[in-house]
């Protein structure tokens, strides 16, 4: 092994990690030892990695099968929503510190049985309320791109465990951007899948009334849709089944993605400024897909309208005292108020106001604009995708997205300026949606670009994605604070 720690397996995606087991050039145990190696490495700097099971991992390696499809890859959850057996789980909160989780989510049993080993869990903002990843209990994590900028969230402890060259793929989740956000800010690939795809149980049935999905952040395309191959498909008694996929998804990300019909907008919600930059990177993505025979016109999608945007704004609240309400079932006691962050408070104590029947309006009120959008893109004058930035700036430096105790909802509005494109409308609709990196500002952070599809289409999205890969590739990108330079790397057999 080079002297620099872990850099033998760094720079390879999960899909060549696993090729090289499968021919025996390396064993599942040199795959995790070497990860191990680098989160020690790295973490100090990054703060990604809040809770580690390195000796199970290691243990769990030396007798992993060599023939499992992921065999030995290495893996690790975010510390939200997907428990693990015999791990720390907090979501981000003092309220949850301590425990530890009895058993394994339907997401993570998946993950096992096709051979990944799970190494630890990933920071996330408070019950993943916010789009940066600072919480109280455990501190900020760090972009690699630029260690004073955040990574984005609520899945940012992932990103920068992934963009960092950590582990090849690392799980999240998202209920309005959580994938696509930290993707974006750290320069990877996010996809998020139609709703059901993967599953929420057995805890949970649906998670912020339909809003949230599970996957995976990752450096290639490749890797996504391999992940969905061993993850997808509902589980006993989920309340959402998408529509079923015949084939793997790998195989549908290698073939053409025909000539599409893609609608661009520039325009953020409620008139919210854009970023010159981040408009020069969508003209420069809708340029080169208009160069490659797809069909791309200046289209506007339905606006959230002021009841859309009443009606997200209290399904968060409600979901919020959900979550609250299932913890001091599940903990046997309440939070104390130095247990909550103030922004977590400040949406607890509206959701505690939402009775269930303008809950019951508000879905009502979605599913009505879910209607809607369907009408504009599916109809006979429609389109495949919708195009656009991703976020409207560049990622912001840590801490100016904190809340403080006066006046919480600065947080608010500072977030609502970076997370300007209505993210949530792939979440609201149950539609997939990507971040596929392509884009620099001026100071050297990561900007990527948003395409939505249309439901149950992540195979189109997976398509174009490998399209653009092969057109502009990013995976060789590393950031400073990263494995690829911790040292020289000398390349593995062919």
């Amino acid at each position: 092994m080079e002297d620099v720690p872990g850099l033998r397996t760094a720079l390879f995606d999960a899909v060549a990690l696993a090729d090289l087991v499968h021919r025996r050039i390396l064993r599942p145990i040199d795959l995790v030892r070497d990860a191990i190696e680098r989160i020690e490495a790295l973490n100090p700097t990054l703060n990604a990695v809040v809770h580690t099971d390195f000796d199970r991992a290691v243990e769990t390696a030396a007798h992993t099968d060599p023939d499992r499809p992921f065999a030995g890859v290495p893996i690790l959850l975010k510390d939200l929503c997907v428990e693990a057996d015999g791990l720390g789980f907090c979501e981000g909160s003092a309220f949850l510190k301590g425990y530890v989780s009895a058993g394994d989510q339907e997401y993570a049993r998946r993950l096992r049985r096709a051979g990944f080993v799970v190494l630890g869990k990933t920071n996330t903002p408070e019950f993943g309320m916010a789009p940066t990843t600072e919480p109280r209990l455990f501190g900020a994590t760090a972009n690699p791109w630029h260690p004073r900028h955040t990574p984005g969230g609520s899945s940012g402890g992932a990103a920068s465990a992934v963009a960092s060259g950590m582990v090849p793929v690392a799980h999240g989740n998202d209920v309005g951007g959580s994938l696509r956000i930290p993707a974006s800010a750290c320069h990877l690939f996010g996809l998020k899948p139609t709703r059901g795809r993967n599953p929420l149980g057995p805890r949970y049935g649906e998670i912020f009334a339909g809003l949230g999905s599970e996957h995976v952040l990752t450096r290639t395309v490749r890797d996504s849709a391999a992940l969905l191959d061993v993850t997808a498909g509902p589980g006993l008694g989920d309340p959402y089944w998408s529509p079923p996929h015949t084939g793997t998804w790998l195989r549908e990300s290698q073939r053409p993605p025909g000539r599409l019909r893609i609608a661009v907008t520039r325009r953020a919600a409620e008139g919210r400024p854009v970023d010159p930059e981040v408009l020069a990177v969508v003209d420069e993505a809708a340029a080169l897909l208009d160069s490659l025979g797809h069909v791309v016109f200046e289209r506007d999608l339905t606006e959230l309208s002021p009841e859309v945007g009443s009606a997200i704004g209290r399904i968060y609240g409600a979901s919020l005292d959900w979550v609250v309400r299932y913890w001091t079932r599940e903990l046997g006691r309440a939070p104390e108020p130095h247990e909550l962050e103030p922004l977590t408070r400040l949406y607890w104590e509206r959701g505690q106001k939402v009775t269930g029947g303008e809950l019951l309006m508000c879905l009502t009120t979605v599913q009505q604009f879910t209607r809607t959008l369907a009408e504009v893109t599916d109809g006979p004058d429609g389109f495949d995708l919708w195009l656009s930035p991703t976020l409207a700036e560049p990622p912001p430096r840590l801490g100016e997205m904190l809340a403080s105790e006066e006046d919480p909802t600065v947080a608010e509005a500072r977030s609502a300026r970076f997370v300007a494109f209505p993210l949530i409308v792939a979440n609201l609709t149950g539609r997939p949606a990507m971040n596929v990196p392509f884009g620099w500002s001026e100071g050297g952070l990561p900007i990527g670009v948003h395409l939505m599809g249309r439901y149950g289409g992540e195979g189109t999205l997976l398509r174009l994605a490998a399209q653009i890969e092969q057109e502009r590739p990013w995976a060789d990108l590393w950031p400073p604070v990263s494995a690829r330079c911790l040292g020289h790397h000398h390349p593995l057999p062919a």
